[in-house]
C-alpha cells in the first residue's frame, strides 16, 4: 500500500495555496492583456509598417475607392478583379484628366490629387469615422470620399483638343475667386495602364519612364519655362507702379538695337518700328528693346519685389499638390536684368503662374491663390469639408492693373494676338515668343497670356496660359499669336458658352 505524507489539517490543501494559484493566474492573464496591448497599440505602426505585413494593403483594396469629380461627373471609377487585391482605379477619361487626377497605383503609389486627398479618397480621413475611437481599436476603414474638383469640362476638352498632342500645356483660372478651370498637359498618358500590380503594369511604367516625350511630366504645374514677351506684362506693372512710366502713349528714349548695359551685346527686335516706341505701341507689337530698357530703369530691387508679388520665387505653392516654383532672378546685373526683363535670362514661370500673372490684370491688380478643390463629401455627397479658396492680395495698384488690361486688350485688338478676339467678348492678350537652347538655338517655345470679359458680365470670367514647344516645327512658323493665341480663344469660349 502506497503511503502519503500527512494531510493538512482537515485532509485539505489551506486557503493559502489556493491564493498563491489565484493570483498566479490573475498574473499571467495581466501578462497576457499586456502583451496584447503592446502588440496592437504600441507596436501596432511597426506591424503595420512591415513589409512582410500585406493586411493592410490587402484592406485598402477591398473596396471601392471615391471618386474626382469634374461638373458633378466622376472622372474617376473602381474596377473589381475578383482577386486578393480586388479593386483597380479606372480612367474613362485617363490623358484627358492626369494632370489633375494622377494616378493611384496598386504597385507604384498615388500621384497629383490621388495623392493629395488619399485619405478622403481610400477612407481613411479621420473626418469619415463615425466612431472614432471604435475605428481605432478595430481597425475599420470608412467607405472613401469623393472631391470636387474646379476644373470646367468643356474648357478642360477645348485645351486638351486645342494642344493636339503637341508638346506644351494649358492653365486655365477665374480670376475672381482662383479656381482653376482648366489643367492640361500634352502629351498626356492613361493612368489605367498603371492601376495593378501585374507585369503589364511594370512594363507600361517602364515605357512611359523612357518615353522622351515625358507624357507624365505635367507641364501645366511641373515644368518651368522661359516666358518671354508674356513676362513684359510683370515689367510695364513694375513701371508704372515706380512711376517709370506714367504716360502709355509718350515715345521712350529707346534705341533699336539696344546695347545691353556694361556690354558690347546688342539687343533687336523681331519686327520694324520699335525706335524710341511708346509702350502702348511697344507693348501690341512686342519691342524687345523698349522694355528691356524699361527693366533697367526700374531697378533689380522694384523688378524683383514685383515679381515676387506676382507668385514668383514663391516655394510653397499647393494646389492641392505642389506647384514647381516660378523664378526671377535677385542676384543680376544690370545686362542680366535687361534680358530678365523680357522674360529671358534666369526667368522662369510654370503655365499656371502666367495664367495667375494674367488673372491679377483682369481682377484689378488682386492675385488669388490658386486652388483645384472645391470641396470633398462623404459617399452619397454629404460635405467634409469647404472650398480650398484663401484670401487674395493686392501685387499692383489698381490703376496700374487698369492701365495694363487697356494694354493688354490692345494687343488683341490691333496687336501681335487678334487670333484671339472673340465677337462680342472683351479680351485682352499678351503674346511672347521665348528663345531657348544652346545660343538659342532650340525651335522657340511659343505663348499666349489672356484673360476674357463678356459684355454683360460686371468683372473678367477667365484667364489663360497656353506654351507650345514643337520641336517638330519650323523656326518661322511658331509664335505665340499664331501658335498659341487660337487655342487661348477656344478655352476662353468654352468658359463663357459663345
Amino acid at each position: 500500500m502506497t503511503e502519503y505524507g500527512p494531510l493538512p489539517e482537515g485532509g485539505r490543501p489551506t486557503a493559502r495555496y489556493i491564493r498563491h494559484a489565484r493570483a498566479f493566474c490573475a498574473l499571467l492573464l495581466a501578462a497576457l492583456l499586456a502583451n496584447a496591448a503592446r502588440v496592437q497599440v504600441v507596436r501596432s505602426g511597426e506591424y503595420d509598417g512591415n513589409p512582410a505585413n500585406r493586411r493592410a494593403t490587402i484592406a485598402r483594396y477591398q473596396q471601392p475607392r471615391g471618386n474626382i469629380l469634374v461638373d458633378g461627373r466622376p472622372v474617376t471609377g473602381s474596377v473589381d478583379t475578383g482577386e486578393q487585391l480586388r479593386y483597380e482605379r479606372s480612367y474613362p477619361d485617363g490623358p484627358l484628366y492626369a494632370p489633375v487626377t494622377g494616378f493611384a497605383s496598386q504597385r507604384y503609389g498615388t500621384t497629383f490629387l490621388e495623392h493629395a486627398e488619399d485619405g478622403v479618397l481610400s477612407g481613411t480621413d479621420p473626418l469619415l469615422r463615425p466612431l472614432p475611437l471604435w475605428s481605432d481599436v478595430s481597425r475599420a476603414r470608412g467607405r472613401g470620399g469623393d472631391v470636387v474638383t474646379t476644373l470646367h469640362r468643356r474648357a478642360q476638352e477645348a485645351a486638351y483638343r486645342g494642344l493636339a498632342g503637341r508638346k506644351g500645356a494649358v492653365a486655365a483660372v477665374e480670376p475672381a475667386t482662383g479656381r482653376i478651370l482648366a489643367l492640361v498637359t500634352s502629351p498626356s498618358y492613361d493612368p489605367s495602364e498603371l492601376s495593378g500590380n501585374s507585369e503589364a503594369v511594370v512594363s507600361a511604367w517602364a515605357r512611359l519612364n523612357h518615353d522622351p516625350e515625358k507624357p507624365m511630366l505635367n507641364r501645366a504645374v511641373r515644368q518651368t519655362y522661359p516666358p518671354g514677351s508674356t513676362f513684359k506684362v510683370v515689367t510695364a506693372a513694375a513701371a508704372l507702379d515706380a512711376g517709370v512710366v506714367t504716360d502709355l502713349d509718350e515715345r521712350t528714349d529707346s534705341p533699336d538695337p539696344y546695347r545691353l548695359p556694361g556690354t558690347t551685346t546688342r539687343l533687336t527686335n523681331e519686327g520694324e518700328g520699335c525706335a524710341d516706341a511708346s509702350v502702348r505701341d511697344a507693348f501690341e507689337w512686342s519691342c524687345n528693346t523698349v522694355f528691356a530698357k524699361l527693366g533697367v530703369a526700374v531697378g533689380v530691387r522694384d523688378m524683383v519685389a514685383t515679381a515676387q508679388a506676382f507668385g514668383f520665387n514663391d516655394t510653397e505653392v499647393r494646389i492641392p499638390f505642389s506647384v514647381a516654383p516660378s523664378t526671377f532672378d535677385t542676384r543680376v546685373d544690370r545686362a542680366q536684368l535687361a534680358l530678365s526683363s523680357i522674360g529671358q535670362y534666369n526667368t522662369r514661370a510654370t503655365p499656371l503662374q502666367m495664367a495667375m500673372v494674367a488673372a491679377a490684370v483682369a481682377d484689378g491688380g488682386v492675385l488669388r491663390p490658386p486652388y483645384l478643390v472645391e470641396r470633398t463629401t462623404r459617399h452619397g455627397g454629404a460635405p467634409l469639408s469647404g472650398s480650398g479658396a484663401r484670401p487674395g492680395r493686392q501685387v499692383m495698384r489698381p490703376a496700374t492693373a487698369a492701365r495694363l488690361a487697356e494694354l493688354m486688350a490692345g494687343v488683341v485688338e490691333e496687336g501681335t494676338g487678334t487670333n484671339a478676339a472673340i465677337p462680342g467678348v472683351l479680351v485682352g492678350g499678351k503674346t511672347g515668343t521665348a528663345q531657348h537652347g544652346v545660343g538659342n538655338t532650340g525651335v522657340p517655345y511659343a505663348w499666349f497670356v489672356s484673360w476674357a470679359k463678356s459684355e454683360d458680365a460686371p468683372e473678367p470670367e477667365v484667364a489663360v496660359a497656353v506654351v507650345v514647344e514643337d520641336a517638330a516645327a519650323d523656326r518661322g512658323e511658331i509664335s505665340g499669336g499664331g501658335t498659341a493665341a487660337p487655342i487661348a480663344k477656344e478655352v476662353m469660349r468654352a468658359v463663357l458658352g459663345r
